[in-house]
């Protein structure tokens, strides 16, 4: 069939399987280039579909040459209907894997779920003895709790007034005001029971009880601080007090790991362009003025380049993690910069329709949305007609 990107809303749902395959072909080279990382040789990514999880997948397997076990819940392709981008994303991981003779094996599946969790663990023990590296990268809106049988969702609001500020469309480049209601009820207690640190904690303990970690074994999650601009609505939001839990949790699975020398560490990273934020009124807008300035500065970096830092430079370098005063490894360093930031605000009180696809990056942030779903990828033919079923290999 031919796959032509269809919207609604913020969301693209159709996904171009050739595409997809192409954006996988051009992170491994990447890490290719970048030369050896002397890290983690058995790898557990929660999450590892798309984004950072996916980051996290190529850049251990073709920067270590890591065997990878990936979790994801990804929509299958049937007939005529095309999968979700994270199904294309894994399957041409898995393709590329195995032609370079490393091992990698994927589990589809609610991650937050008991029976997953099970099922991970019983494939590391057949296949991998135990891992010695977990990335913890879920993003899901919703979460079941397995224990009380609770559906959680979160949200995204200020907490305790009203917040109004500019966004933008990006489709249509239309910048205008926009006010966000506060949280009320249980909002918060919801949020961050999905976004939190209680799951991460659990697949840890669950890994620890069955002796599948090994000796020195690290666990990373991943977080977002951002700017002044948008902590009303996210850092000082009810996603921000889920971040905040998140960040108290890796302390106390250091503490959880002590008798097998193990660390738990939060990464903060970099404001990206991805299906969830691109949903955040606010986001878009700070994202486009802010590639502007970092692709001028010549420090712009993606999902890959974000996370090929943080274990080239952060995880493995021989020596101590370096943390900040909270704790936390900070990949967001160059984002946050305060000459960045500086110029990011001055550009942001001038923003209006007219002038944004001169003061910002309104075309790059257009472009990194339609590669979320494999389309507008340089050197991919997308009037040919393709095959939308793409299986996975070894999904469990």
């Amino acid at each position: 069939m031919i796959i032509e990107p269809r919207m609604r809303g913020f969301i693209c749902t159709t996904s171009h399987p050739k595409g997809c395959e192409q954006n996988v072909k051009n992170q491994i080279e990447y890490i290719k280039s970048k030369g050896a990382i002397d890290g983690a040789k058995k790898v557990l990514v929660i999450g590892a579909s798309t984004g950072f999880g996916l980051a996290s997948r190529i850049t251990s397997a073709f920067g270590s040459d890591a065997a990878t076990i990936g979790v994801f819940f990804e929509k299958a392709p049937s007939e005529g209907k095309t999968a979700s981008p994270g199904w294309y994303n894994s399957a041409a991981f898995e393709n590329e894997a195995h032609n370079a003779g490393l091992y990698a094996k994927s589990i589809n599946g609610d991650a937050f779920s008991n029976e997953i969790k099970q099922q991970t663990l019983d494939l590391i023990k057949a296949d991998l003895g135990q891992v010695d590296l977990v990335i913890y990268s879920l993003a899901s809106p919703v979460r079941m709790h397995p224990v009380t049988g609770v559906l959680h969702r979160s949200t995204l609001k200020p907490i305790g007034s009203t917040f109004t500020n500019k966004t933008v469309d990006f489709h249509s480049g239309k910048v205008s005001e926009i006010s966000i209601e506060p949280c009320s009820g249980d909002d918060i207690e919801n949020t961050v029971a999905v976004m939190g640190g209680e799951d991460w904690a659990m697949w840890i303990d669950a890994l620890k009880a069955q002796n599948l970690l090994a000796p020195g074994a690290t666990t990373v999650a991943y977080s977002y601080i951002g700017p002044s601009l948008t902590e009303a609505v996210y850092r000082k939001g009810t996603i921000g007090r889920a971040k905040d839990h998140l960040e108290a949790t890796a302390f106390a699975i250091t503490d959880s790991l002590a008798a097998i020398n193990g660390k738990a560490f939060v990464s903060v990273n970099k404001a990206l362009v991805t299906q969830a934020s691109s949903a955040i009124p606010v986001i878009p807008l700070y994202i486009s003025l802010l590639y502007r300035i970092m692709k001028e500065e010549g420090i712009h970096e993606g999902c890959i380049e974000q996370i090929q830092r943080l274990y080239q430079e952060r995880l493995y370098t021989g020596n101590e993690v370096p943390v900040d005063e909270k704790g936390r490894i900070r990949i967001d360093d160059l984002e946050m910069r305060p000459d960045v930031q500086e110029k990011v605000a001055k550009l942001w009180v001038e923003a209006v329709t007219e002038n944004l696809a001169e003061i910002g990056d309104l075309e790059g942030y257009r472009k990194d949305f339609y590669n979320l779903f494999g389309f507008d990828v340089d050197g991919v033919d997308y009037k040919a007609e393709t095959n939308e079923v793409v299986n996975i290999e070894s999904i469990g």
